[in-house]
């Protein structure tokens, strides 16, 4: 680590050390202000993290919690435009209204902190703590990540090897799927409609009568896209069963299909005919859990699959392609963990985790013949052990190490550790040290040249400090911190014998800081702000150096009124001798009436300045944009 880095993470704690004791004298009581759901509360309690719930400010990993609240606000089908809003340091493409894509040209490329990207991934999806990637190219699902599903969201914003195992490697974001809470049955029913063509609907209904308890969430989305051939359709369903067998056991079950069609017109530059893909996306899990006084933990199964269709097209005045890819993929596994609490202050967490992935990809051409691509599963058997201690209420140890062996890559070591220092009830400091990794996928291990078969493990380590900090009677919420990241093995696409050939040659070194608040003026009214700065030495795609969001919420019994403005600097579009680089502003408003107590209308306008952007090269963004829609509850 060079001398800049030390320096600047030595002036961080003398800073940051010093308000924490100034302000220890504020009056520690309960935040009254709940016009919207904030990111560090005292009592929130994070399962990303640590596997079970764990107060956030013992664990040392920054980490953003974005609650329902929050994801009901922006109005948004997808989760992904809500997490580049809420959570410093976090970004992913886009290149228009609605859907993503798959294959060349596709969005929804990840990354915290300039970790992950595309086609491949260094941030890893999970869905009630279970992974969420094609298993043969290794990326996620983005169009599968619906809102209708999510309570909240948990994003920990750094490496979650330890715990995850591979695609951990810059950060996780766990989707906590909808529960009823209360005896009742609530349903509700919402349609919005808006600029090209583009509508949205939704029917979801929830149910708990004693130990039972169910959510069913059907969707429905499509648009014409602001180019022509961009069209998307999409529909979706969600079903989770919940029964608690006594108050320490409970369990649930749960199926997300998506199904897609998305039309892709190539860049401005080189558009395409019939670039058309038809995706199924499934999920199904069961999980067991216990809570006791001094321990608790849960066994867990799940099952991705997954079936393709895709014709990559052709461009203007050329030949048609007589053949259509095709794949089919699955990703199947247990975890099972469980925490301890054997004396004071002590908890320890064991785990076990087994994964098995992979899937058939072949060309099904016109005249009936077929012509093989892969065929192959990997698996991946992993242990981890993680303790924590509190010593004399104020200073918080975690130390762990997780062991994963891949049956293609071998075996794999991830040690992580870390303080949390309670320097008073309003001030929380953190410093954690972390590996994270990322095994090479079978596309770029066995499919399509430029693959390899003797490709190893991306690695990196990540050093992190962090505050968070009350202020004003806990009415506002601050968390800084600044990261330091170096890396290597990043696996890269070089010209070898006159040939493109997949190596482990890459390296990373980033650096950077993060700052998050939010203010409660009153009950009604709320301000909020978060920024990060990111610097490269090696630049990469679709990660801003700038990024800053200030929003502003102010809500009433029937009506609700929110604004926000993002900015972006830095965010490359291009890399190698001659990067491009994009600038832009984004200003959206967002409000809702009730006339009535089970009918509420609402209306959102976006890109109000009407900047022209673009995000995916070649791809531009729309401007302003404007969809309005109604809601039902019964």
């Amino acid at each position: 680590m060079n001398n800049r880095i030390i320096t600047l993470f030595s002036i961080f704690f003398l800073l940051f050390t010093k308000i924490g004791y100034s302000s220890s004298q504020t009056t520690f009581q309960q935040n009254p202000h709940t016009v919207r759901d904030t990111i560090i509360i005292d009592s929130v309690t994070v399962t990303g993290a640590t596997r079970t719930e764990t107060n956030l400010r013992n664990i040392p990993m920054t980490i953003s919690v974005v609650g329902e609240k929050q994801i009901e606000g922006h109005q948004e089908t997808s989760l992904l435009p809500v997490l580049v809003e809420e959570v410093p340091g976090f970004f992913a493409t886009q290149r228009g209204i609605l859907g993503y894509g798959v294959s060349t040209g596709s969005a929804g490329g990840m990354s915290v902190r300039g970790i992950g990207g595309s086609p491949t991934t260094g941030v890893l999806i999970l869905i009630d703590g279970h992974p969420q990637y094609m298993g043969l190219m290794g990326h996620p699902l983005p169009d599968s990540y619906q809102s209708m599903m999510a309570r909240r969201v948990e994003v920990v914003r750094g490496p979650a090897s330890i715990l995850y195992g591979s695609n951990a490697m810059g950060g996780v974001i766990n989707i906590i799927t909808k529960q009823q809470q209360k005896d009742t049955v609530q349903t509700n029913i919402r349609a919005a409609y808006g600029s090209y063509n583009t509508l949205s609907t939704e029917l979801n209904n929830a149910v708990r009568s004693g130990k039972f308890n169910s959510f069913v969430s059907l969707n429905y989305n499509q648009s014409d896209g602001q180019r022509e051939d961009m069209d998307f359709e999409q529909y979706s369903g969600y079903l989770k069963l919940g029964y608690d067998f006594t108050a320490n056991w409970k369990s649930f079950v749960d199926l997300n299909l998506n199904r897609f069609f998305s039309s892709n017109p190539g860049t401005e530059k080189a558009p395409l005919i019939d670039n058309d893909a038809s995706i199924t996306r499934g999920m199904a899990s069961l999980s067991i859990e216990n809570k006791y006084e001094k321990t608790s933990g849960a066994v867990k199964f799940f099952y991705n699959f997954g079936h393709h269709k895709i014709n990559d097209g052709y461009s203007p005045g050329g030949t048609p392609r007589n053949y259509q890819f095709k794949s089919d993929d699955q990703m199947l596994g247990i975890t099972l963990y469980q925490s301890y609490n054997f004396f004071k202050g002590n908890t320890i967490t064991g785990g076990f985790d087994f994964q098995e992935l992979g899937g058939h990809a072949w060309n099904d051409f016109a005249n009936g013949t077929e012509t093989e691509i892969i065929d192959k599963k990997i698996s991946d058997v992993a242990g981890y052990i993680n303790f924590q201690q509190i010593v004399a209420e104020h200073l918080i140890f975690n130390a762990g190490i997780r062991v994963d062996n891949n049956s293609r890559t071998g075996t794999e070591w991830i040690p992580q550790g870390g303080i949390s220092y309670i320097v008073s009830p309003q001030t929380v400091l953190k410093a954690v040290v972390g590996k994270g990794f990322r095994n090479p996928t079978i596309r770029e291990m066995y499919m399509f040249p430029p693959q390899n078969p003797d490709l190893r493990p991306e690695r990196l380590m990540n050093y992190e400090l962090s505050l968070a900090q009350k202020l004003f009677n806990k009415a506002m919420d601050i968390e800084a911190s600044v990261y330091y990241i170096n890396g290597d093995n990043l696996i890269q696409t070089v010209v070898t014998k006159g040939k493109p050939l997949n190596i482990n040659t890459g390296e990373i070194e980033n650096y950077g800081a993060e700052l998050s608040t939010r203010y409660h003026f009153t009950p009604s009214f709320m301000l909020s702000a978060n920024y990060s700065w990111l610097h490269m030495r090696n630049i990469v795609l679709a990660a801003p150096e700038h990024k800053l969001y200030v929003g502003a919420t102010y809500g009433q019994t029937r009506w609700n009124a929110s604004t926000g403005i993002q900015y972006i600097d830095g965010l490359y579009t291009t890399v190698g001798n001659d990067p491009t680089k994009e600038t832009y502003v984004l200003w959206n408003i967002r409000g809702s009436y009730k006339p009535v107590n089970r009918l509420e209308i609402f209306i959102k306008g976006e890109n109000l300045l009407a900047q022209e952007y673009e995000i995916n090269k070649g791809y531009p963004m729309p401007k302003a944009t404007v969809f309005g829609g109604v809601k039902l509850s019964f």
